[in-house]
């Protein structure tokens, strides 16, 4: 049994997120669907986190385990031959076999986009919030910073079926910022890890606040804090742009 590595990229708007439902597309479905004819046999990918229905990713990391020798390069190329489009194999490496992608990560990136302009183009449509209305873009970027550090996150978290098991919902974010690009208001945070809507609870809540409907975000931030989640982004709008691993953590030589 061997285990790999692989970063894929996916538009995830025609799916229910990133894990797999019974009777629903998703990524993690269609992946081991696509391995199971490859292998012969049923087999489980692990990904690095798991994103909402609608969420994209640039670079999101997954792990399986196969009895298949094939080499890394026919494998990336047999699995983007038989994956739909919209889902692509970036890269496919060996890996230790301890190697867990969520587990072992050490930080994840987030980008959320959001179109300012009057028109939002069809072909932007799938990958922006278009929100043309009034906004204090300053305030915003002003506020943005003051999520950096370690904070309480339970009032940015939607209920999530995992809350039973009373883990902490404290997160250090190492960086928290927004600028505009052009016709885009982006928002980028990296963090150790994030709850259920975490990145788009914190996008709508900045957004009330450039409305003029939030003054004091760090009220949120609260480990008492009984502020309800949200407003959430749209999904659309987000984007997993990459995760992080010890640089110490090598791939596994095949030979």
């Amino acid at each position: 049994m061997r285990r790999l590595r692989i970063t894929v990229s996916y538009d995830g708007t025609d799916y229910h997120g990133w894990q797999v439902q019974p009777e629903l597309p998703t990524i993690q479905g269609v992946i081991e669907a696509v391995l199971a004819e490859i292998e012969g046999a049923q087999v489980k990918v692990e990904g690095s986190g798991r994103t909402d229905a609608g969420v994209h990713a640039l670079e999101q990391v997954a792990a399986f385990s196969l009895t298949n020798p094939i080499p890394p390069p026919n494998l990336e190329k047999a699995m983007n031959r038989l994956l739909p489009r919209d889902i692509r194999v970036l890269t496919l490496e060996e890996a230790p076999e301890n190697f867990h992608p969520r587990f072992d990560a050490t930080a994840k990136t987030y980008e959320y986009r959001i179109l300012r302009a009057a028109i939002c183009s069809p072909f932007e449509r799938r990958y922006v919030h278009h929100h043309p209305y009034p906004l204090n873009e300053a305030r915003i970027v002003e506020l943005a910073k003051t999520l950096e550090g370690e904070h309480d996150f339970t009032a940015f978290a939607a209920a999530d079926d995992r809350d039973a098991m009373g883990h902490s919902k404290v997160r250090r974010i190492f960086e928290s910022s927004a600028w505009r690009e052009g016709d885009r208001l982006i928002y980028r945070v990296r963090g150790s890890g994030f709850l259920k809507h975490m990145v788009r609870n914190i996008v709508g809540v900045l957004l009330e606040a450039g409305k003029g409907n939030v003054f004091d975000l760090r009220a949120h931030l609260q480990p008492d804090s009984k502020i309800p989640s949200g407003p959430t982004a749209p999904a659309r709008g987000l984007f997993m742009i990459g995760v992080e691993y010890d640089p110490h953590m090598r791939p596994v030589d095949p030979r």
